[in-house]
């Protein structure tokens, strides 16, 4: 066995092999790319059987790294060796078992890897074997949520502006990033070219935004556009007034892009043969399917069990015990876009599962708060969304929720 630590930059990776005693082979500095590849690979060839068959050379070289994705990463697993994702985290704290002088270098760190894949890569996590299919369901679901986060941001950025200069448009918009919002602001972005909009116009920016009650929201916005209100020097007034046309021209943008994306979401999940699994479960649609199976990949051999897949969802808490104290905590560290989309689901189940919402009502009389027995709920589920997986059979709320499924008939 050959055992590698990777310690990976933008441009170039730090290596070094080491055999089974712990005894460095070789190290050195490669590029990133082909020609880096390549030259990794000779080295390793320098140490391998030549006579051996391209499984068997795979199989003998075991490499650690902290990051499980990218075409470096995907090389490495397409030449057949077991790579493992490790956390920084992890490295850091192995790196302190023998040295606690802080020192830290790109060789140094590179040593570290090669010792854990070396001692502890039965402890390490194995990069995942997953589908072409779902590493595309991955790129184009975080894309699509990086997206919805950014626009959150330049929301509370535009909120923060007119806060400051024009709180009447808080008064008149509920929501800043709807299409309706984003015209009235882009042609009236201060306070006195609000007030001069006319009724005709608020009707046909709240038509084209499809909405309800038209007439009456029209009353509102052009009632609270004209109420009097703390107003800025015109001078600082036209500056802020800039930064929410920018602002508004951002929003929509991106609301343009996050609709495209959701459409590439909703295509690539469509192809995945797990897609009808996943949309059979209570509180999931397409999007939030496709960011679950997105995140849990659909490598077969991944999670030995139900409570790995939970775990490494984030959901199932964990105990720290001394003496007689005991307590019982959710989980820190855990994956925050998969955590994310079970806890929206586990919410949505409320209402799309009679059983759930039996559990979750048991939870909370039981003294549970919202967020603890939601947190439950969305575990409970992890484990039967892997039990349809495991089996290859659609959601049934009788098999699902035995017990609950009777007290509620």
């Amino acid at each position: 066995m050959l055992f590698v630590g990777d310690d990976w930059a933008e441009d170039h990776h730090d290596v070094e092999i080491q055999d089974e005693s712990g005894r460095r082979l070789s190290k050195a500095r490669l590029p990133e790319g082909v020609a880096g590849m390549a030259r990794l690979h000779a080295m390793l060839g320098e140490h391998l059987d030549p006579d051996a068959d391209a499984d068997q050379v795979g199989g003998q070289v075991a490499v650690g790294i902290e990051t499980d994705r990218g075409p470096w990463v995907h090389a490495l697993v397409a030449a057949g060796y077991r790579v493992f994702a490790v956390n920084p985290l992890q490295s850091s704290r192995f790196r302190q078992r023998h040295s606690v002088s802080g020192a830290k270098s790109d060789a140094a760190d590179a040593h570290t890897l090669a010792d854990m894949v070396r001692t502890d890569s039965h402890q390490l996590r194995q990069v995942a074997g997953d589908s072409e299919l779902a590493e595309a369901v991955k790129v184009v679901t975080r894309a699509h949520k990086t997206l919805i986060w950014e626009r959150t941001r330049h929301v509370q950025r535009l909120r923060s502006a007119l806060r400051e200069f024009f709180p009447a448009a808080l008064e008149a918009f509920e929501d800043l990033a709807s299409p309706d919002a984003l015209e009235l602001l882009g042609k009236a972005a201060d306070p006195e070219s609000a007030a001069r909009l006319t009724r005709s116009q608020i009707t046909a920016a709240l038509r084209r935004a499809r909405r309800r009650h038209v007439t009456e929201r029209t009353e509102q916005i052009h009632t609270a556009l004209r109420a009097e209100q703390l107003t800025q020097p015109p001078a600082v007034a036209a500056a802020y007034a800039a930064t929410v046309r920018s602002q508004v021209a951002l929003l929509t943008t991106l609301n343009a892009e996050i609709d495209i994306m959701e459409a590439e979401v909703s295509t690539h999940f469509g192809q995945h043969p797990d897609a009808e699994i996943y949309l059979s479960q209570p509180g999931l649609g397409v999007i939030l399917g496709a960011r679950v199976l997105a995140e849990f990949g659909d490598d077969s051999h991944r999670y030995a069990d139900a409570k790995a897949r939970k775990n490494y969802a984030g959901t199932s808490p964990i105990t720290r015990q001394s003496g007689k104290q005991k307590f019982v905590l959710a989980r820190y560290v855990h994956n925050d876009r998969l955590l994310d989309a079970l806890g929206r689901q586990a919410f949505s189940a409320l209402t799309a599962s009679p059983a759930a919402r039996a559990y979750y009502d048991q939870l909370y009389n039981r003294g549970k708060d919202h967020n603890a027995a939601l947190r439950q709920l969305a575990n409970r589920l992890v484990g039967i969304l892997h039990g349809c997986l495991k089996t290859n059979t659609l959601y049934d709320e009788h098999t699902a929720w035995p017990t609950f499924h009777q007290d509620v008939a």
